[in-house]
């Protein structure tokens, strides 16, 4: 942590910290997020990034033997690299490892004057199962994630009372499939604002580090804010040599995680799934038919049946399609519209691929907003909860009584 902070001039408008796991097959590639950071520090003095990244790559020097997993923390701010410190590799997927990261990005923020702090999480996803891994297996899932930027809030309060109303205003998911109820439940509890993140597979490098250039540059409007991050994502192209162009993200959005338009979302989400477990059993068979009439995501071919993401199901389109189904009754089609609508208020901003190579063929237009655990079969019920990945163990899948719901159509 920063010892004796004192409060300087206001020059940064956004501390960006990138919280790098390159303990996995992801290393070299999603390296180029740090690349990002230092040329879009060149040309918008604004932003200070705060980095933690726990790396095999680099020649030797500071004390590693090149090619050893080691842990480099150090800050970029206006083309230059500071503070550089390496050291033995950290567990990322460690709570207290996140949360002692978000205390320093916050002590940083504060030193720097930033208006706004924005934590970056790299790595594999995994969505409310599980979104930071190491290699060992070693998996902090969502609810824990959302814990430890909790508890660094709390670290930096402590330690700067002063500065004690400051906290993480947006949450960057450079991870597949976490754009999701539960987790963007969670980090509401944490006092984050906003979450950028794909409801579906993304391709490393995936999310660019200029966004943080979007965020500093609409600090006073969310809307145009999340516009500029979701444009960012989407019209990226990263160059795979013979293979062509590619994009990171076959659909990406923005979420306004508001506390009080959460609590609606979930009391609409509520309502719907106790009155669809006490419907007549005809109607069960079409809530059914319509929930297995939705693609679940993780949307290409060589994606084996069993992977549990195919069961999250995007909310807004699953609730729409209840709610247009004259099949059921007419309570039950309005709660299905006040859910779809409690959850279409939480997207800012969103846009999705046309054509998502290499996964050409597939459909993501009902990819808008985030999605819901949705299992249409006894199997897609956390079929890996006995490896210690569980998409059901958190707040959310109980407060809105999901397992209501997963009865009727599993």
């Amino acid at each position: 942590m920063l010892q004796n902070v004192t409060t300087t001039p206001a020059r940064r408008a956004l501390e960006f910290g990138i919280y790098r796991d390159g303990d996995n097959n992801l290393d070299a590639i999603q390296e180029s997020t740090l690349s990002q950071a230092l040329q879009t520090s060149r040309t918008d003095s604004r932003i200070e990034f705060t980095v933690q990244d726990t790396t095999s790559l680099r020649p030797d020097g500071d004390g590693v033997e090149h090619g050893t997993l080691h842990t480099a923390q150090y800050t970029i701010a206006d083309g230059n690299v500071a503070g550089v410190h390496v050291g033995k590799a950290h567990d990322m997927s460690d709570e207290q490892n996140l949360a002692r990261f978000v205390a320093q990005t916050l002590d940083d923020a504060q030193a720097a004057g930033a208006k706004q702090t924005w934590i970056d999480l790299v790595d594999h996803g995994g969505g409310d199962g599980g979104g930071l891994e190491t290699r060992d297996g070693d998996v902090m899932p969502m609810p824990k994630i959302a814990d430890a930027i909790a508890d660094g809030v709390a670290m930096h309060a402590q330690e700067h009372p002063e500065d004690s109303g400051r906290t993480v205003d947006g949450v960057v998911a450079n991870q597949c499939l976490m754009d999701t109820m539960g987790f963007a439940d969670a980090l509401s509890h944490a006092g984050v604002k906003y979450l950028a993140a794909s409801p579906e597979t993304m391709l490393a490098p995936g999310v660019p580090s200029n966004v943080a250039h979007a965020i500093a540059a609409h600090q006073d409007d969310p809307k145009a804010m999340g516009k500029a991050i979701v444009n960012d994502v989407m019209r990226t192209k990263y160059d795979a040599g013979g293979f062509g162009n590619f994009g990171p993200a076959a659909a990406f959005d923005v979420l306004d995680l508001d506390p009080a338009k959460m609590t609606r979302a979930k009391e609409a989400i509520k309502r719907l799934n106790d009155a669809a477990a006490a419907s007549a059993p005809e109607a069960h068979g079409a809530i059914r038919e319509d929930a297995r009439g939705i693609d679940g995501m993780v949307r290409f071919p060589e994606a084996t049946k069993d992977m549990p993401w195919r069961a999250d199901r995007p909310a807004i389109a699953f609730y729409d399609t209840l709610a247009g189904d004259t099949r059921l009754d007419g309570d039950l089609r309005s709660d299905a519209k006040a859910a779809a609508d409690a959850v279409r208020s939480l997207v800012l901003a969103h846009r999705e691929s046309a054509s998502f190579e290499p996964f050409d063929g597939a459909d993501y237009s009902d990819a808008a907003g985030p999605t819901v655990h949705v299992p249409t079969t006894r199997g897609e019920i956390d079929p890996w909860a006995s490896d210690g990945v569980s998409e059901t163990d958190n707040e959310f899948y109980r407060d809105v009584d999901e397992d209501a719901m997963t009865r009727v159509v599993a």
